[in-house]
């Protein structure tokens, strides 16, 4: 639905798992003269909003989780007190971490990767393993105070991890786990007074000595454009560095603007200009795509590296746009809020998204809120592409809930204020915000709390939570899927539900899906608990615990491998076998020791364990702190 001008961007297309509907071939090669500047020339983005527009103000403030009761609540105890930790919970998650680490250790020791069903582990490369579940988890494995679990972990990195390795490696995700894990760990052994004692002498220095070694094999994928844009993968032995193949040699929009938080911190933490400038000049050239002003500080999710022109593809915040979006703000955190030209594009972007991509369900009352695509389509005979509304959201969204209400809340404080009493700071700032049941307080002074587009974010931010939580209690088992696809208004029974999820057609002998349930599985995904625990950490609102709660139950009840305490993907989370629990599949992702089961320890932890104005999650949930004396951005 929702169609619109021809303009065209320019060429390339993502990979046909994306979603359905991808032009042809020929249809996309002809349109590979068109290049992105012919879309920002335009005076406005190239697609209509929603059929059914709503004034933000009225529809988000009006459903803040501010009820009469929760108020009473909040003014019943002091402002430090509705961080405290819930230990009882807290403990319980701990206990599911040291269960699926104990058969991690116990069943595949020093694999990249876990097979919980079959007792088995497998490495990312032919070459041995990286670390990359070792790594991933050894902060995690800190802040959960699992002493000797980690100094097993520190002595493989120490004994063990070599990055000689002769073969290809994703630099975007070996910059996110492995390089930021081992940041993470350097930084909680040197900066974080309770965490460190569980640390030895040499820890952080070993650590930091294992980044900077990686940094330096994945710095030639970087060097060997013109543009400073990185190629997909690197050969950690001998620097050469390639394209991906799969999408035309294009690079992902997620993948280029979501290293820089990483080798940020390591020029930060060796004092090296070369890795800030490194992070920057990808960085350059999405600023360059941005200063025309006509594009809502969206942008397409491919870019070509070698030119540095973005190219005709999909308009999302799901995969391969959805941590763009994300460090934005995180950029601007990280330099202790000193350098604005971040916080100046994470305004845009948030402003364009709202604009263009939030659209309400048909159903509810109050209306679901979420984020659609925008898809750029071909038809023959016309010249460009048509474009699109896809009312499909990935549950990697589910981060943009929380960053909203970091950025509508961290844009009240200035860099000088920030302090290690910041918890009770912030319940004030959100005790008095939510005692005016949303509205502003008449009797402050309006510079004294949020703005009104502060507090359009924030109550936007609890509505994709609140969406996004919808999508766990809609399903038979309480988790939720991988992608949901939302009614439109002009769609059959569309009073029915407000979104399903998309299922492969039957096979006629078999009975069953003819491909794989891509969209209804679960795999263990930390993006709504991330959100739930910085809504927690921000407001103090019990909501947010208690939603978190209920998923860390369906997790245990239908994810847990019965045999050995692991945790496993579902398969299908409509559906249920014989003991009504779901069929799992033979993955633990690394991601559930590193972010998932970390954001749901936080969240039922005290506040002041990683106060967010201290410290920066990194994509991959690892803790980086804020610098206090950055080097400064300068873009070409």
């Amino acid at each position: 639905m929702g169609l619109a001008s021809q303009t065209p961007w320019s060429a390339g297309r993502s990979s046909s798992a994306d979603h359905d509907g991808r032009p042809d071939d020929d249809d996309a090669a002809a349109a590979h003269r068109s290049t992105f500047e012919d879309f920002v020339a335009q005076p406005s983005l190239p697609f209509a909003l929603s059929a059914r527009p709503f004034n933000f103000t009225t529809v988000l403030l009006s459903s803040l989780p501010n009820t009469s009761e929760r108020r009473a609540e909040a003014a019943s105890r002091s402002a430090a007190a509705a961080f405290l930790s819930d230990d009882k919970k807290s403990e319980a998650i701990r206990l599911a971490f040291k269960d699926s680490w104990d058969a991690y250790v116990q069943d595949a020791w020093g694999y990249d990767e876990y097979h919980p069903l079959s007792h088995s582990g497998s490495n990312w490369s032919k070459e041995g393993p990286s670390g990359y579940l070792i790594v991933d988890a050894i902060d995690s494995l800190l802040i959960m105070g699992f002493k000797q679990e980690y100094e097993r972990a520190r002595d493989w990195i120490r004994d063990e991890l070599d990055f000689e390795k002769d073969g290809r490696f994703n630099v975007f995700e070996t910059t996110i786990r492995t390089l930021g894990g081992l940041l993470s760990a350097s930084a909680l052994c040197t900066s974080h007074a309770l965490i460190s004692a569980h640390c030895s002498a040499g820890d952080s220095e070993l650590f930091l000595s294992k980044a900077q070694d990686l940094a330096e094999r994945l710095a030639p994928a970087f060097e060997a454009t013109s543009t400073g844009i990185p190629l997909r993968e690197v050969n950690l032995k001998t620097g050469e560095s390639f394209e991906d193949a799969d999408n035309r040699g294009l690079a992902s929009l997620a993948e280029i603007s979501s290293v820089q938080l990483e080798f940020k911190t390591l020029a930060h933490s060796t004092k090296t200009f070369r890795w800030w400038r490194l992070s920057e000049r990808p960085m350059s050239a999405i600023r360059n795509a941005l200063r025309t002003g006509a594009s809502d500080g969206l942008l397409p999710i491919f870019i070509n590296p070698r030119s540095g022109k973005f190219v005709l593809s999909d308009v999302r915040l799901g995969s391969r746009g959805d941590s763009y979006y994300e460090y934005l703000a995180k950029q601007w955190l990280i330099t202790n809020r000193t350098e604005d030209v971040y916080r100046d594009m994470y305004d845009r972007a948030m402003s364009g998204i709202k604009k263009n991509l939030v659209k309400q369900s048909t159903s509810s009352n109050p209306p679901l809120l979420y984020t659609a695509e925008v898809v750029p389509r071909f038809v023959q005979g016309r010249q460009g592409p048509v474009w699109s509304i896809l009312p499909k959201q990935d549950h990697l969204v589910c981060f943009l809930g929380g960053n909203l209400m970091l950025g509508a809340l961290s844009s009240l404080r200035s860099p000088s204020s920030s302090s290690s009493g910041s918890s009770t700071a912030n319940a004030d700032w959100l005790r008095r915000l939510r005692t005016s049941d949303g509205e502003l307080d008449n009797t402050l002074d309006q510079s004294d709390v949020m703005h009104a587009n502060e507090v359009e974010d924030w109550a936007l931010g609890h509505e994709i939570i609140r969406t996004c939580y919808d999508t766990y209690r809609g399903t038979r088992t309480r988790l939720a899927p991988e992608i949901a696809h939302f009614r439109m208004p002009h769609e059959e029974n569309a009073s029915f539900e407000d979104w399903y999820i998309k299922q492969p057609p039957i096979d006629a002998e078999t009975k069953r899906p003819a491909a794989a349930l891509i969209d209804a599985r679960n795999i263990l995904r930390p993006e709504t608990v991330e959100s739930l625990f910085i809504a927690y950490h921000l407001s103090g609102d019990p909501i947010y615990r208690e939603w978190g709660w209920k998923i860390f139950e369906s997790f245990v009840l239908h994810a847990r491998v019965k045999q050995s305490g692991a945790f496993a993907n579902v398969v299908d989370v409509m559906g249920s076998g014989p003991d009504g629990k779901a069929e799992l599949e033979d993955r633990m992702e690394t991601f559930w020791l590193a972010e998932t089961l970390k954001y749901l320890y936080l969240l039922f932890s005290d506040q002041d364990l990683l106060p967010l104005d201290q410290w920066v999650f990194n994509t991959e949930a690892h803790p980086l702190p804020v610098f206090k004396q950055p080097f400064p951005t300068s873009f070409d």
